[in-house]
Formats: structure tokens, sequence, C-alpha cells
């Protein structure tokens, strides 16, 4: 009984968020699994995938008519809770940590100098492109700060076709964004 009370409970701070940050809690095999991630905008002509979103912690978007899973290009938005990565001392640091991510995966991936993007507050967020040489996704992740998390937000297509008919609207899920102090 008790633990039916305490996952009843934590389903109601469900709907709590810090910012623009969404937090839920839902059970798991055996015990409660938290999920967070950035409150997108309604982007016209791209969805949420829920059972996606539930299953990476991450805001899944897919274009209409597609998954996560089968769309050639997805736009989506992770958050990392700070106090979880303690060995993670700064933004810069995750930055530079996933930039060798990528180069360990594939040595000749071109990444650009990093651009800024801006948030709906005019909040400048760091931006690098990831263009294959061979063979991979073309990707743009940017990154960000909003109280105790890490923002990062990422669109990835299997074409650069795709990947330039949606990085418009990338843009605008950013520009969109508020992030809270």
């Amino acid at each position: 009984m008790l633990r039916l009370i305490s996952i009843v409970f934590l389903l109601t701070l469900s709907t709590v968020s810090h910012g623009e940050i969404e937090k839920f809690a839902s059970p798991c095999e055996t015990s409660i699994c938290f999920h967070w991630w950035p409150k997108l905008p309604i982007i016209s002509g791209w969805h949420q995938d829920k059972e996606q979103s539930f299953s990476n912690s991450i805001n899944a978007q897919a274009p209409e008519g597609f998954t996560f899973s089968n769309a050639e290009t997805v736009i989506y938005a992770k958050a990392i809770y700070k106090p979880r990565e303690p060995k993670q001392t700064s933004l810069e640091e995750l930055i530079n940590r996933d930039i060798n991510d990528f180069k360990t995966q594939d040595p000749t991936i071109n990444v650009s100098n990093p651009t800024e993007i801006n948030t709906k507050g005019n909040i400048p967020l760091k931006s690098f492109s990831f263009s294959p040489m061979q063979n991979g996704n073309w990707e743009q992740v940017t990154y960000g700060e909003e109280g105790d998390f890490y923002l990062i937000f990422t669109i990835s297509s299997r074409s650069k076709q795709g990947y330039d008919k949606s990085i418009n609207d990338y843009r605008k899920f950013i520009n969109e964004y508020t992030i809270n102090p």
C-alpha cells in the first residue's frame, strides 16, 4: 500500500516543471523511473513521439507521418540533471566530452566552429554541426544550461538533404524555447 501511495505521489509531481524542464515519474520493472527533458514548443509539421521520449528520456520529435524510429530526420532535446553527473563540472567540459565522443566514433567527422542560436529570451546557446566525410548522420548539437540542468538540443539526419530541409525547424524549436533562471 505504501508503494502505491508513493507511486501516486510521484505521478502527481509529473506535471511540476523547473522552468521549462518537464519532469515525469513512471513505474518501471522494479522501481520508479524519472524522466526530464526540455519542454519544446509545438512546431507545425512535427509531433512528440511519447514512446521514444520515455524510452530514451528525451523529448523526441519526429516529422508528421513518421515515428522517431523510422524518420529520416529527427529532433530531440535532453536535460541532464547536474547532481547526477558530479564529475561533469561545467558546460564546456560537457561540450568537449561530446565532441571527443563524436571524433572517437568517427575520426574523419567534420566539426564546425561554434555558432550561437538564441532562445526566446535572447539567451545565446553554443551550437556545433557534425558532418560525416563518409557514412553517418548529419547533426547539429546545441548546448545550454538552465538551473540544475545542462540542455542539449539535437537534429540528426541520415542525409544532407534531410538535414537541410529541417534545420530551420530545429532553429525554431530553440528560438521559441524559454530558459528560466
